[in-house]
């Protein structure tokens, strides 16, 4: 769901809660979609109205993923388990020496123009200068992507499903240590992308900022260890934290930036 406005919202928070209603009643299992950090932001704020033990699970196909599912229903409590309903999807050219570099709004574009909604489709992962791109799809849409994705752009492309996921990580970070005077998070935001604090400080203003899948409207916000922030428009990053003093006084911190 792309929340446009605030019926949007009160729709998403209602869909929620009955999902979680339906689990905790049925004793069973009950997934949302793929939600967006928006809509990641919604589920946060109303996880104190969600019926009273009621377990839940946030995953999005691969350790990393920014968009998520949330699984309704506790594995240790029903004693049975449901997977995911997520398929990975492989794409790549069918003439690679020929083909475009495509970027992710590329494929996005592709994907929406055959009539996908964006919460069927969790993140879009691109690999190799685009020249290799993964998919996450509910599983309902997967099989239509397979036998009806054809091209990219101008990019003639083969779609294949995803056993299990590739060697190595797919989600690729770059270790970078920052120095700032302290752990707010609108300095540690400056220093990875290169911002002035009045410039980071704006991204707050406008609910840009999400750790965890909560918006964080505060600059002063000091992140957890191990917290994956992210920022729209900028990327995301996952902080670790305090390493140790300069020698002028500032902080050594480190964060795993995502590339």
């Amino acid at each position: 769901m792309s929340l446009q406005n605030h019926d949007d919202s009160l729709l998403l928070e209602k869909r929620i809660l009955e999902l979680a209603g339906r689990a905790d009643a049925s004793c069973t299992f009950a997934f949302t979609d793929f939600l967006g950090l928006f809509e990641q932001d919604i589920f946060r704020r109303i996880q104190n109205r969600l019926p009273r033990g009621v377990g839940y699970t946030c995953f999005g196909g691969a350790e990393g993923a920014e968009r998520m599912m949330v699984r309704f229903g506790d594995v240790e409590e029903l004693g049975y388990e449901i997977p995911f309903p997520i398929v990975m999807l492989h794409i790549v050219p069918r003439a690679p020496k020929f083909a475009q570099k495509l970027s992710h709004r590329d494929a996005l574009g592709a994907l929406m123009h055959l009539g996908i909604e964006r919460e069927m489709l969790g993140d879009i992962v691109l690999r190799e200068e685009g020249q290799e791109i993964f998919v996450f799809a509910h599983e309902k849409i997967a099989p239509f992507i397979e036998s009806e994705l054809k091209s990219i752009r101008n990019t003639q492309v083969m779609v294949s499903v995803c056993e299990e996921l590739p060697e190595g990580e797919l989600y690729h970070t770059q270790s970078v240590i920052v120095k700032a005077m302290s752990e707010r998070l609108d300095g540690i935001i400056a220093k990875v992308y290169s911002l002035s604090r009045e410039e980071a400080s704006g991204y707050f203003a406008r609910s840009l900022v999400f750790v965890e899948g909560r918006c964080i409207t505060s600059p002063s916000y000091i992140p957890k260890a191990n917290e994956r922030i992210s920022v729209r428009g900028l990327g995301r990053f996952l902080y670790e934290g305090y390493i140790s003093d300069t020698k002028k006084g500032k902080l050594n911190l480190r964060v795993q930036k995502y590339v």
